[in-house]
């Protein structure tokens, strides 16, 4: 059981749902927390990883710390999404164990099930048909860090927790138009069509300083090289959004809109994860309270001695196959990529069109999920995504005065 002086680290801290989870530890008087930049830690390195571990000796590890992206950005860099993302799971894991961390949250993403898998989505649906082909990588990486923890779990007897959010959205998302989620991509493009349309180019130029686009190949053939800021020429700043889809009170975007979606405010997920981290341990998820939730393996000098076997392993043959031990989180409820452009667009104040473009991909046709075992464990969401909309664009107006 963690207490109030538990140290505890996070790994992300600066992200979406890191910097939630942060504030929601501090508000429930957990204040030994600790977190690095990307540059100050580099969770790829293994010997800095390990380094820091050396150091730190945190009692809890939160890992949110992950290489994310849209559907765009998942075409583009398929070798970064598998690879980043395995480097930090394997060395923050295996850290976290030979270091005897008490208690490890890892969040994953609900992209980790089938396609076409039945809906909505129960943990026992991982792994029973094939992956969405557009996020392939990044979701197989995250199948591997749950199977990580069900599998410290199993055979040293550790207390790690796999969460699987639905999609996240709130305060501290990402707006870069390159590899922003679904919402606060459609957000932006919307806003600034609206601009171009007003002529407002004060507004705009705050917008690109405040997030510049970093050209990809392919937009640099149209503008040339260097990133696009407020100081650029409004032909230039044009051209770059227009590659992006944002046009004089005109919006294209992706798919023809039909797909249905799931969201989750992101200070609900933090919520839901700070719950899960302090109440739930691996014994409730199994349902099975003599399993040795607790780490017991022998150590030496405050680190594991994994040549010595006494007290290792969790795992009890008689009960046979132990999986799908990760948790949903979300809201269980959806709605139509279009229907959330319509919420966007009467939030923003949009007039003008949304054309949707066909001929690129929708992604997963549906991906809800259920949240039975989350309701089970103790915990509801709060925010209902008509709200959520209206908050996260506050959030965002708010973010280009500062």
């Amino acid at each position: 059981m963690l207490d109030k002086n538990s140290k505890i680290y996070i790994a992300g801290h600066h992200g979406l749902v890191g910097s939630a989870i942060w504030n929601n530890l501090l508000q429930r008087g957990y204040t030994n927390l600790i977190g690095r930049s990307h540059r100050e830690l580099d969770l790829t390195d293994q010997q800095a990883v390990k380094r820091f571990f050396d150091e730190e000796r945190p009692d809890a590890v939160v890992l949110a710390a992950a290489f994310v992206g849209g559907i765009m950005a998942n075409f583009l860099y398929r070798a970064d999404f598998i690879m980043q993302n395995m480097k930090m799971q394997c060395n923050v894991i295996e850290n976290a164990y030979t270091h005897g961390v008490k208690k490890l949250l890892f969040l994953g993403s609900t992209c980790i099930y089938p396609k076409d898998a039945p809906q909505p989505m129960r943990e026992d649906a991982l792994l029973t048909s094939p992956l969405e082909y557009s996020n392939e990588e990044y979701a197989i990486a995250k199948i591997a860090g749950l199977k990580m923890c069900e599998s410290y779990n199993l055979q040293y007897g550790t207390n790690y927790i796999a969460v699987m959010p639905t999609n996240l959205y709130g305060p501290n998302d990402n707006f870069h138009l390159e590899n922003s989620h679904v919402m606060p991509a459609m957000m932006r493009k919307i806003y600034l069509a609206k601009l171009i349309h007003e002529g407002n180019w004060e507004a705009i130029r705050v917008d690109m300083d405040k997030r510049p686009i970093n050209p990809t190949d392919k937009l640099r053939a149209i503008i040339g090289e260097g990133n696009v800021d407020g100081k650029n020429s409004e032909d230039r700043i044009l051209k770059a959004l227009a590659f992006y889809g944002i046009e004089d009170n005109r919006v294209t975007l992706w798919g023809d809109g039909s797909p249905l979606r799931e969201f989750l405010w992101s200070e609900d997920m933090a919520d839901a994860s700070v719950h899960v981290l302090l109440n739930v341990d691996f014994s409730n998820i199994i349902g099975i309270e003599k399993y040795s939730s607790v780490f017991y393996g022998a150590k030496v000098d405050g680190a594991v001695d994994r040549n010595n076997s006494e007290g290792r392993g969790g795992y009890i043959p008689s009960l046979g196959e132990i999986r799908n031990c990760h948790i949903n989180v979300g809201t269980g409820k959806e709605l139509t990529i279009k229907a959330l452009a319509e919420l966007v667009v009467k939030t923003v104040g949009f007039e003008g069109d949304v054309i949707w473009d066909d001929t690129k991909p929708n992604g997963t046709p549906r991906k809800l999920i259920d949240v039975e075992k989350l309701h089970r464990l103790g915990w509801t969401h709060k925010v209902e995504i008509e709200d959520g909309v209206e908050k996260l664009y506050e959030w965002y107006q708010e973010s280009l005065r500062k």
